[in-house]
């Protein structure tokens, strides 16, 4: 155990556990947002149309935060970005909660919005910085890991706190994100080294925009979250048709985060040694071949399967994708990598039920055919891309020690 323990969370410093602490407080916390248009429809009143508009603007300004937070991450620096972001999400929560004005309300969702999804650039930078590049594997999987561990607390705290109070429920929230940004400004320095002076390289978010190589990544991520987003939007409503209750798609997505967490720690072990394009090819197939399972699927046992699977396959990506999106982004654009990488979850959750849906309506379970041919395709891509993509990250490497200062000829190039 002890072995198993140091192989898989040993070796990393002690700010990424500062920051995964903050995370994991962040997600167990998070739960207000879950409730939102309950909230508005149940205490202030909100028709069920006005309630799905003022959630929409939430995730308007989710997709601004992203980007955002991913400039500032550059610009600021991880620790300011950090420390700005969660200190306004937490008073926007607490004035959510005490506001009864529709108009005002709507305006604070979407502010809400935006400063949630400032962060995430600034987390996953920040660990880049920190953790060596041969943990970064293990560092992603442990952070992956908690997000799903904070969920799956956060989902089993919100339904009772909303039933004791709604306003409890926001000034919770507020708290435990409160909480997290005094974590950061204690224990957390500034991590991002300012190798060309105040200002981040030349390019800014053009030179994101422009990466042809990571582009190409983020399209194949694209392609893995548009799968994944079926589970909490369009399986639902396969199983309502297959007469199955609502208790029946809790189990399911009970048995995913079971999987998660008591899996997750040992998926380091399974990929370690294997090129990561190569896993992620193996993980979009698991995936196409859960959500295939669906064309035949009828009954709950079937579903469960089937959630096992693409469940194994979205644990097997989510360090490789952390993994190479490190190693594409250049040091003084890490921010801005990030919230390119990170705006394909927005777009997914858009795509998968507005595609979805249409799809499901058309062709019935040839629906589930159809996404198990993009997961198929998506993993050929990656076994397609990844050279180029290992080209690229070989070079960068070959010239880190000159840009460090290392003249010594055998330590350029590898014998």
């Amino acid at each position: 155990m002890r072995k198993w323990w140091a192989n898989t969370a040993g070796g990393l410093p002690a700010t990424y556990w500062y920051l995964w602490t903050g995370l994991l407080i962040n997600r167990v916390g998070g739960f207000a947002v879950l409730f939102l248009s309950l909230y508005l429809t149940a205490q202030r009143g909100a028709s069920t149309a006005l309630a799905g508009l003022i959630v929409g603007g939430y995730g308007i300004g989710g997709v601004a935060g992203t980007l955002l937070g991913g400039v500032l991450t550059d610009r600021w620096g991880r620790r300011s970005t950090l420390l700005a972001s969660h200190f306004a999400t937490a008073a926007l929560l607490v004035a959510l909660a005490l506001t009864t004005n529709l108009p005002v309300i709507a305006a604070l969702a979407l502010l809400l919005g935006l400063a949630q999804a400032m962060p995430s650039p600034a987390f996953v930078a920040a660990i880049i910085d920190v953790v060596p590049a041969e943990r970064r594997s293990r560092a992603f999987n442990l952070q992956f890991w908690a997000f799903n561990l904070g969920m799956a607390g956060a989902s089993l705290m919100a339904g009772v706190l909303a039933e004791w109070s709604y306003l409890g429920l926001f000034l919770i929230d507020g708290a435990s994100t409160l909480l997290t940004g005094v974590l950061i400004a204690w224990k957390v320095p500034e991590t991002r080294r300012w190798t060309g002076g105040a200002q981040p390289a030349a390019g800014g978010m053009r030179t994101a925009l422009t990466d042809r190589i990571f582009l190409v990544f983020v399209g194949l991520t694209l392609l893995q979250a548009l799968l994944y987003s079926q589970t909490n939007t369009i399986v639902p409503l396969a199983m309502r048709d297959d007469g199955l209750d609502p208790s029946d798609y809790g189990l399911l997505t009970a048995l995913s985060g079971l999987l998660i967490v008591v899996g997750q720690l040992f998926v380091p072990r399974v990929i370690d040694r294997h090129r990561k394009d190569r896993v992620l090819a193996v993980a979009l197939a698991v995936m196409a071949a859960g959500f295939g399972t669906l064309t035949v699927a009828d009954r709950l046992p079937a579903y469960l399967l089937a959630a096992a699977v693409w469940t194994v396959g979205s644990m097997l990506a989510a360090p490789p994708n952390a993994e190479i999106n490190s190693e594409l982004a250049p040091a003084d654009l890490r921010g801005r990598y990030q919230a390119v990488f990170f705006l394909t979850f927005p777009a997914a959750s858009f795509l998968a039920p507005a595609l979805g849906g249409a799809g499901l309506q058309a062709f019935g379970a040839g629906h589930w055919l159809i996404v198990a041919t993009v997961g198929a395709a998506g993993a050929l891509l990656h076994l397609a891309a990844g050279p180029a993509r290992e080209r690229r990250v070989a070079g960068v490497r070959e010239l880190a020690p000159a840009a460090a200062g290392d003249t010594h000829p055998h330590r350029r190039r590898p014998h």
